[in-house]
């Protein structure tokens, strides 16, 4: 079992805030002006794949040269590069329900948005839906659920085995991930029961004054009970959990240390970073209701993904539809590793596409990628990157501890590229357009000719020849 400082273990289920706004605040006005030199040390350090620290960040947030911005661009692509290689993982949002307790001004689900239609999926739904995702060629879900009494975990559990029961055909759903309110110790472990992979809980603001602004009412009003939402995860044998920020409530500048910051607590605390970092930006919502002092502009956001990134080399960064094909296809350059593909947000909308124009009151908030998940696979192959549907390291219980092994030193991208092919593959054989199949069987010839181990390079081979046989679900 492993040591947790006694200031840091949990008492009647809640822990005070580790976010100091000062402390913050003082690094980003120590490290103003910082020079070439330290910019370059810090960017060294990283490409070295260790995880900077608050002053180091903030010297990066610091550099406002576009001579230093393109540095740090630079390091974070070579780092990327390192440790993830060219490969982008797949995934698709599925929203179960819409339902909600809270009142936060930038939602479109808040409890005071009288325009917006209501909807819990039904069992019969679910499936309908997710057997479409398998048509497309999905294997990896994120499952999201408005904050309210009828989305406990008890029924959070239910929804999970019931997506991974789903088969039809090739299909089937081999990794289901959440995105749902804070729970208590209980509720986690009732959860990770059922098989989950990352639970995702995002702060949205880690400044506490800016916090209080825009959560006005309901259970998400308690700023240190959802900051310490991923800790009882951990306390609950729960270690594999994501964090984010929404970018426009308050300074990216902040945010992004703040994100750094929850990352140095989780390490220091249970030895277990996040397994993802997720950054959406403010979009259009119904009755969207926010001040646009903070909205972050294209530039200042490239930027920010890349310095996360340099700051945190061993995370996967998470880029959703939310932003345009053109943001994604820039940011996937110098740092993002997951995107979602064909997302679609209104609930029921994956089995019942007649109605393709959004509809604000019937979503949480404007997508701007709607792109099909043929379509963003066949233009990924075009710039060389090799789409993933990889679940292995969930499944092998390479997660938490054993995660950070492999992937702190880069060791995880072993395993990685040659997943990719293996589940690129099979989305050739049975799904991919003609086009598609041309363009993925070129790019897995010129990746198996790139691997230096020839053994490892022939077992591929081997691999890929047994699913062209029928096999299916092959991995290392």
């Amino acid at each position: 079992m492993k040591f947790v400082p006694e200031r840091y273990k949990i008492k009647d289920e809640r822990m005070k805030s580790f976010i100091d706004t000062e402390e913050i605040e003082g690094y980003l006005e120590e490290t103003k002006n910082p020079s070439k030199e330290e910019v370059l040390a810090v960017i060294e350090k990283s490409l070295n794949k260790n995880r900077l620290n608050l002053r180091e960040t903030a010297i990066l947030i610091n550099a406002e040269s576009p001579e230093l911005i393109n540095l740090i661009k630079e390091g974070a692509r070579t780092l990327k590069e390192k440790i993830y290689g060219n490969r982008i993982v797949l995934f698709a949002p599925l929203y179960i329900g819409n339902k909600c307790k809270n009142n936060c001004l930038y939602c479109g689900f808040r409890i005071s948005n009288k325009d917006a239609n209501r909807k819990t999926l039904s069992d019969e739904e679910i499936i309908k839906e997710i057997e479409v995702l398998e048509d497309n060629g999905q294997k990896r879900l994120i499952l999201v659920y408005g904050e309210h009494d009828s989305y406990n975990p008890e029924y959070i559990a239910h929804t999970v085995r019931l997506a991974y029961s789903v088969k039809k055909g090739r299909g089937e759903i081999r990794r289901v991930n959440i995105n749902a309110a804070p729970l208590d110790i209980e509720g986690f472990r009732t959860v990770q029961r059922s098989g989950i992979g990352t639970y995702q809980v995002f702060q949205e603001t880690y400044h506490q004054e800016t916090y209080k602004k825009y959560h006005v009412a309901g259970p998400k009003k308690d700023y240190d009970y959802r900051l310490t939402s991923l800790d009882r995860a951990q306390e609950a044998g729960l270690d594999d959990v994501g964090i984010g920020a929404l970018f426009g409530l308050y300074d990216w500048r902040f945010e992004v240390l703040a994100l750094v910051r929850h990352v140095n607590h989780l390490e220091a605390c249970y030895n277990v970073g996040p397994h993802t970092i997720s950054f959406p930006r403010i979009k259009d919502a119904s009755g969207l209701n926010i001040d646009d002092k903070y909205l972050v502009s294209d530039e200042e956001f490239v930027r920010l993904i890349a310095i996360l990134r340099l700051a945190v080399p061993y995370t996967g960064l998470i880029l959703t539809a939310r932003e345009p094909a053109v943001i994604r296809d820039e940011v996937m350059r110098f740092g993002v590793s997951q995107i979602d593909g064909g997302t679609k947000l209104e609930l029921g909308s994956y089995a019942n596409s007649q109605n393709e124009k959004q509809d604000l009151n019937k979503e949480q908030f404007e997508i701007n990628d709607t792109r099909s998940l043929g379509e963003i696979i066949g233009e990924l192959l075009d710039k060389d990157y090799i789409p993933s549907f990889c679940t292995a390291c969930y499944r092998l219980g390479r997660t938490g501890e054993h995660f950070m092994e492999f992937s702190v030193p880069g060791f995880i991208k072993r395993f990685c590229t040659p997943n990719a092919l293996l589940t690129l593959t099979e989305y050739l054989i049975d799904y991919a357009s003609d086009e598609v199949k041309e363009k993925g069987w070129k790019q897995i010839d010129k990746e198996i000719a790139k691997i230096e181990d020839p053994k490892l390079a022939e077992s591929i081979k081997e691999k890929i020849e047994k699913i062209k046989q029928g096999e299916r679900d092959l991995y290392y």
